[in-house]
């Protein structure tokens, strides 16, 4: 089959590659089989894994295997990705041999968050308050401009409270910058906030966007808990945090998705928090709520496809299920109004997502 240019369609019986072999790369390759695709997986630790189980073919390999990496190339139509701290090089390499979405642009912005805060704001978009810093001096000296009251970040990786040091008055920064294990590091200052939201907004290669509701995210341990969409938020509100979304996914040129995270501060103003050029887990409702999954999306966005519909078709809550939660399965698939999610894996680990139900009710009027 002839590789497609940017405005082509790929046909069903084409080949998705994705690079990680996680559940959003399961839930993505389910989503293509529905529509024809094929997916292929790369990844260094593909065996076994969720997206490896239901996969057509995978490579594993490690991301700088170039050999490797040239003959997945030539056996899939396009490339896109579960997981955005794949090696910038590897997805520049792929590039030139096959289309990948989102391109190497995309994840240099969004794997550093000095980059990430930086490019928001140089959109007029707002963040949190928060400084770089290379050292417990640096720590030390971001607290006295910012305040007493911050969370220092690693500034790659890190998620799910990873990599992470809450400071307060009687944090010693120098234990703060060695426990975060990294040479380079963000300060951001903690906001007065009523709630957590998130905007999932799909580009396709002809430009068009798509953005799903404003949904509000809880956190426990720092790990997402729920999602409840849609967000009960203003309308006013929810239109700012789709503006803000939809303008950083253009700014950026994504294909694919883009998922931002943001706090409401107690006047309906938006901050933005993080944001990931994939399938998101606040996006995982849209399974069995939305007209259109974000999985589904996904691969109508990197397949040329047009967008589905972002209609939310019922109100729902999802719920992660974390360690030994999945071991309710019993009970969940009984509820009449549930929709249980499972990721395939083998051993449950305290903090370790094992799947997620997403529980559906009538929309109100």
């Amino acid at each position: 089959m002839s590789r497609p240019d940017a405005m082509d369609t790929l046909a069903p019986g084409s080949t998705i590659g994705m690079l990680g072999a996680g559940q959003l790369g399961r839930m993505t390759a389910l989503a293509a089989a529905n529509l024809g695709y094929r997916t292929h997986v790369f990844a260094p630790d593909a065996e076994g894994s969720p997206c490896g189980q239901v996969a057509d073919a995978m490579t594993v390999a490690d991301w700088t295997d170039r050999h490797a990496l040239a003959a997945f190339a030539g056996a899939v139509d396009v490339v896109t990705l579960e997981w955005e701290n794949v090696p910038v090089d590897t997805v520049g390499f792929l590039a030139s041999l096959v289309p990948v979405h989102p391109g190497a642009k995309v994840l240099a912005v969004a794997q550093d968050r000095i980059q990430e805060k930086s490019f928001a704001n140089a959109l007029g978009i707002a963040t949190a308050p928060w400084r770089a810093a290379s050292s417990a001096g640096d720590v030390a000296a971001a607290v006295a401009a910012i305040g007493p009251r911050c969370i220092l970040k690693s500034t790659r990786l890190g998620y799910d409270g990873k990599g992470q040091a809450v400071i307060g008055p009687g944090t010693d920064p120098a234990e703060a910058w060695h426990s975060i294990g990294s040479e380079a590091g963000i300060v951001e200052g903690f906001v007065d906030f009523t709630c957590e939201v998130s905007v999932i907004v799909a580009r396709g290669v002809d430009g068009r966007t798509a953005a799903y509701p404003v949904v509000e995210n809880r956190h426990k341990n720092g790990i997402l808990d729920r999602t409840l969409a849609p967000a009960r938020v203003s309308s006013g509100t929810a239109a700012e945090a789709g503006r803000v979304a939809t303008t950083l996914a253009e700014a950026l040129g994504v294909v694919g998705l883009l998922a931002v995270e943001m706090f409401v501060t107690p006047d309906g103003h938006v901050l933005v928090n993080e944001m990931a050029p994939r399938p998101h887990n606040s996006g995982h409702w849209t399974m069995d709520a939305c007209a259109t999954s974000q999985f589904e999306q996904l691969v109508r966005a990197v397949c040329g496809l047009p967008l589905g519909s972002t209609e939310l078709r019922f109100e729902a809550e999802m719920e992660n299920l974390i360690g030994d939660d999945v071991l309710r399965w019993r009970q969940i698939v009984a509820e009449p109004n549930a929709h249980l999610h499972l990721y395939g894996k083998a051993e449950a680990r305290p903090g370790r997502k094992m799947g997620h139900v997403n529980r559906v009710f009538p929309r109100r009027s």
